[in-house]
């Protein structure tokens, strides 16, 4: 679950949620349950591009960053 809880996470930095410290620390999973509901991911197996797309389709007032290596040249 560690993609959609960073997404979460995010967001909620980046809307100034109230709630950012406790996502950060684990401590709310309601929302990051929702998202994965919601989109009808399965992270247990872990998660790649065809859950970011999924996440990103969902997720469209976003735009979702990922970086390979930390050369900036790849960028998924």
């Amino acid at each position: 679950m560690c993609l959609a809880h960073t997404l979460i996470i995010t967001i909620s930095k980046l809307n100034s949620d109230s709630n950012y410290t406790s996502y950060r620390r684990g401590r709310r999973l309601r929302p990051l349950v929702q998202l994965l509901e919601t989109t009808g991911i399965d992270q247990d197996n872990g998660a790649g591009i065809p859950e970011l797309t999924r996440f990103q389709e969902h997720l469209h007032e976003y735009k979702i960053v990922v970086y390979e290596e930390l050369n900036c040249d790849s960028i998924v």
